[in-house]
């Protein structure tokens, strides 16, 4: 079972007010949290334990946790890029 990281409540109901996305109720009901964040799919598998505890920490399934640390990866890699220009 996978299970809910503790967050500050504040962030929780800034996520409910904001988005309306009930992160620790989407983990609890082992699935994605919904859009705009995640896709709301039901979570099948993750490919690592690191992947499994970003679930509890976030509410990403594995497929929206390759997709938002991706675009991480490019745009730390246009950076990284852009530090060498003068």
């Amino acid at each position: 079972m996978l299970i809910p990281t503790i967050k500050s409540p504040r962030i929780d109901n800034h996520l409910k007010a904001t988005f309306g996305v009930d992160r620790e109720q989407a983990i609890l009901d082992e699935v994605c949290v919904s859009a705009p964040i995640g896709c709301g799919k039901p979570v099948t598998k993750f490919r690592t334990d690191a992947d499994a505890r970003e679930f509890e920490i976030s509410g990403l399934c594995q497929s929206c946790q390759d997709d938002l640390f991706e675009e991480a990866k490019i745009e730390k890699w246009c950076f990284d890029a852009d530090i060498g220009e003068e």
